[in-house]
């Protein structure tokens, strides 16, 4: 019988025939893919006519068609609804993947043809995104060591195989603690809670087959715990639970694994030629060099400091007002800060929360992609890899545009955080394709559903990343999309949250899960109004972890990874009462894969674009303007990384943004 994952695909839209599909179908389709992959990248390297770019560069991207498809699906599946025999197949595919790439980028023959190309560039009569595609794919092959030479090119391949491995352990060993953990409450211990808090423990206690409510440690449950539990002992409990995850010992501990990361990638720039893995990682970014990642992210971090150390003193004040003696503490900070909020804006999450129903926060996305882009969503009954997942077709003038899946809740099968991905990326070479995008979150669940605002937030950033996928219209799916800068990717996504602070947004599909009725306009003016309430412990929180990470990555890598931390807390002087908000053993962003390493400053410098891209809105006609709505989709949303970030912003906006935006609309005192 065929393999259901390499037949073609008769569904709608040709989605992945998930309901077709065992963990059973994927090691023997990843083994013929690979094999078939491999086939043509020795006809490409061998082929006897002189290198052009159609028959090098288009065939590579035409290349592996049918590993795209495996790897697709596997990957979806295996970070959203993980079990036992995905985790093991993770761990063999993992150097496996990482050898098959690494022979392609050690093929020595196939590295000529596109030397030969790139030293012809200027003869070959290319068009700007073929211009732009040859540089990538030249740069790709010699950061990836193909100008490496015997003893080195076999180390460079060793290495990328181990830290293949090491970043599958690193994932599965965090998932494990998460999933392991919980705390059962009796009556006593829900004194205090609100409804919906008390609502989401008992559902994740019924997920885990059990009678009562239990905290976990997915954050839509643990973080509202910490916020409105009066118990100093559970919040204690429950927050070194939090902050230990990877650091608890036994199989599952990630320090050491850390370490040995952080080794391998200082060989691996080294053996580049690079001083360090920071340099050789932000060579292709728009910082450029790690000087420029710490100017920005120490302008930020006095203003943070001195907003949270002020803050401190007040919940401090608060606490002992409470008879609790001693210092403010971490697991103190989410409580105090919670009543202060009541207090000062007299605003409270259990009041507002039944007014962010994920179905109408899921409403209130798509309308504003119509508004601003035409797009226009209608549900679709498909079979998908978990009963929790959603699709809608995604169309513009009755043409087809992408599908969209959503995955909203969280489940002990799949990995903390939320992300986008494409499972199938525009292109238009060899053939037409419309992409296939999802979005993953890890919500409480709920009858309905209800998101605290930071919740809302993250499902608007993670539409802004589909949206980049949906809006894609270039040639070459390599740069398809988000396959830019990393330190741009996180523009279109940061820039979308800023619609759901619209007040008319909020008006219209901020209803109340009882009544239907709409968010009553005093309490709409106190949620915006505290909209950057607590905002220097967010700060602190995001730029000591940022910080962490780029000293990780500059000059010799740290024995011990968690000295080393501690050695930048004490030199940043990081209040006691705040924890980074990913510590070294949880650090899935740097860890788990090189995406954000020496890189989770990127939030931070997209942010300073996404801040002034919207005040470009503001400035012309309003959150809607269309002729802005139509520069953001030309110069951005649909250009992927067809040019450098830096040239497509400026023609966007007109020019660079400065930090004082940021700054401004962090409400951190710049004007």
């Amino acid at each position: 019988m065929s393999n259901p994952i390499l037949s073609d695909w008769t569904t709608p839209f040709q989605i992945a025939p998930f309901d077709a599909i065992s963990d059973e179908d994927f090691a023997p389709a990843l083994d013929t893919a690979l094999a078939e992959h491999q086939a043509e990248i020795v006809a490409i390297a061998d082929n006897p006519d002189t290198a052009s770019f159609a028959n090098t560069v288009e065939a590579l991207e035409a290349a592996g068609a049918a590993l795209d498809k495996v790897l697709s699906v596997f990957f979806t599946v295996a970070g959203a609804d993980s079990n036992p025999r995905r985790e093991e197949l993770q761990r063999m595919f993992s150097p496996k993947l990482a050898a098959h790439y690494a022979d392609i980028s050690a093929n020595t023959v196939l590295f000529r043809r596109v030397e030969d190309l790139w030293a012809r560039r200027d003869d070959l009569g290319l068009t700007d995104e073929q211009a732009r595609v040859l540089m990538l794919t030249h740069r790709g092959f010699v950061r990836a060591g193909a100008a490496l030479e015997g003893a080195q090119k076999g180390r460079m391949k060793d290495i990328k195989g181990r830290l293949a491995t090491l970043g599958t352990q690193f994932t599965q060993n965090l998932l494990a603690d998460e999933r392991d953990w919980h705390m059962e409450l009796d009556r006593a211990d829900l004194e205090g809670l609100p409804q919906f808090v008390v609502d989401a423990a008992v559902a994740a206690g019924r997920d885990k087959g059990l009678d009562g409510p239990i905290v976990t440690l997915s954050r839509s449950i643990i973080v509202p715990f910490l916020q409105f539990s009066p118990r100093r002992d559970l919040r204690r409990r429950a927050y070194r639970a939090w902050a230990a995850r990877g650091a608890n010992g036994g199989e599952t501990d990630n320090r050491a694994i850390a370490a040995e990361i952080l080794k391998l990638r200082a060989e691996r720039a080294a053996l580049l030629g690079y001083d360090s893995f920071a340099d050789y990682k932000l060579e292709t970014e728009m910082a450029r060099s790690p000087d420029k990642v710490r100017d920005l992210l120490m302008a930020v971090w006095a203003p943070a400091r001195a907003c949270a150390d002020a803050d401190a003193e007040l919940l401090t004040r608060m606490m002992q007002a409470d008879g609790v003696n001693g210092a403010l503490e971490a697991w103190d900070w989410r409580y105090y800060a919670q009543k202060r909020r009541k207090a000062e804006h007299d605003l409270d999450e259990a009041a507002v929360k039944p007014y962010l129903q994920l179905e109408r926060m899921i409403e209130a996305a798509f309308s504003c992609a119509n508004r601003l882009f035409g797009l226009q969503f209608a549900p679709l009954d498909i079979a998908l890899y978990h009963p929790d997942c959603r699709a809608w077709e995604v169309t513009r003038n009755g043409a087809h545009v992408a599908v969209f899946i959503g995955d909203y809740f969280a489940r002990g099968s799949k990995r903390s955080g939320a992300w986008c991905s494409a499972m199938r990326a525009q292109a238009k070479f060899p053939q037409p394709q419309a992409p296939v995008v999802i979005n993953v979150c890890n919500f409480a669940k709920g009858d309905p559903a209800l998101l605290s605002w930071d919740d809302a937030r993250t499902l608007f950033h993670e539409f802004g990343h589909a949206l980049h996928q949906m809006l894609s219209d270039v040639t070459y799916e390599s740069i398809s999309g988000t396959s830019v800068a990393r330190d741009f990717v996180e523009l279109p996504s940061q820039l979308y949250e800023h619609w759901l602070e619209v007040p008319e947004v909020l008006g219209e599909f901020a209803t109340h899960a009882t009544t239907g009725e709409a968010m009553p306009k005093a309490m709409l003016d106190k949620v915006l109004a505290a909209a950057n309430f607590d905002m220097g412990f967010q700060t602190v929180e995001y730029i000591a972890s940022a910080l962490v990470d780029l000293a990780f990555h500059e000059g010799e890598p740290p024995a011990d990874p968690m000295a080393r931390q501690a050695e930048v807390l004490a030199d940043l002087g990081m209040p006691d009462a705040i924890g980074m908000r990913h510590a070294t053993p949880h650090f899935a962003h740097v860890f788990a894969g090189d995406g954000y390493s020496s890189g989770y400053y990127s939030y931070m410098w997209s942010e300073v674009m996404d801040a002034d891209a919207f005040a470009g809105f503001e400035e012309a006609g309003g959150a809607f303007d269309p002729e802005r709505a139509q520069a953001l989709e030309d110069n951005i949303l649909s250009t992927g990384g067809s040019r450098e970030p830096d040239v497509l912003y400026k023609a966007f906006r007109g020019r660079l943004p400065g930090v004082e935006a940021l700054l401004k609309g962090r409400g951190l005192g710049a004007g």
